[in-house]
C-alpha cells in the first residue's frame, strides 16, 4: 500500500522586516530578511543568512550559513550554495574554521540550477542557469560555464 508523507516546515527564528512570503514546505531558521522577500517552496536557508529587501528565492534552493544576499536579486530554482571548499580534499566535517563566506551584492541573477562556492560577487551581475561560480566576480555584466565565464 501506498502511503504520502507530507512535509512538514521548520521556521524558526526568523527577523524580517515588511512583506516577507513563504511558500511552504521550506527550512528556515535564524535569517534575516529585509522589505518585500519571496521564498519558494522546498528550500533549505541555514542560520545566520541574510537575505535584502526585494529579493526573490524561488524553489528547491539550499543557502548554506555565511550566505549574505543584496537588495533585488534574483535566486532561481535548484541554486545551490556551498560554504566548505573541502581544502584538505575532503569535507570539514563540522569544523566551521574552514568554511568560508559568500557574499552576493544589489541586482545579482542567479539562473536556475547553479552552484556558488564561497564566493564575493559584486552588483549588476547575471550567471547563466547551470553555471558554477568558482572564483570572485568584481566586474558587472554575465557570467555563464562551468567554471562561469564573463560573456
Amino acid at each position: 500500500m501506498f502511503t504520502m508523507k507530507l512535509f512538514k516546515s521548520q521556521i524558526i527564528r526568523v527577523k524580517k522586516k515588511k512583506n516577507l512570503r513563504i511558500i511552504e514546505p521550506v527550512n528556515i531558521y535564524d535569517v534575516e530578511f529585509g522589505n518585500n522577500c519571496f521564498v519558494g517552496p522546498f528550500c533549505e536557508i541555514q542560520k545566520n543568512v541574510k537575505i535584502g529587501d526585494n529579493t526573490k528565492i524561488q524553489s528547491h534552493t539550499f543557502i548554506c550559513e555565511l550566505v549574505t544576499i543584496g537588495k533585488n536579486c534574483f535566486v532561481g530554482h535548484g541554486v545551490m550554495f556551498i560554504n566548505d571548499k573541502f581544502s584538505d580534499g575532503k569535507p570539514a566535517n563540522g569544523n566551521k574554521r574552514k568554511w568560508k563566506n559568500t557574499k552576493i551584492s544589489t541586482n545579482v541573477y542567479i539562473g536556475s540550477n547553479s552552484t556558488i562556492l564561497p564566493v564575493n560577487i559584486c552588483s549588476n551581475v547575471v550567471i547563466g542557469a547551470g553555471s558554477v561560480v568558482t572564483k570572485d566576480i568584481s566586474k558587472p555584466g554575465k557570467y555563464f560555464g562551468n567554471p562561469a565565464k564573463k560573456i
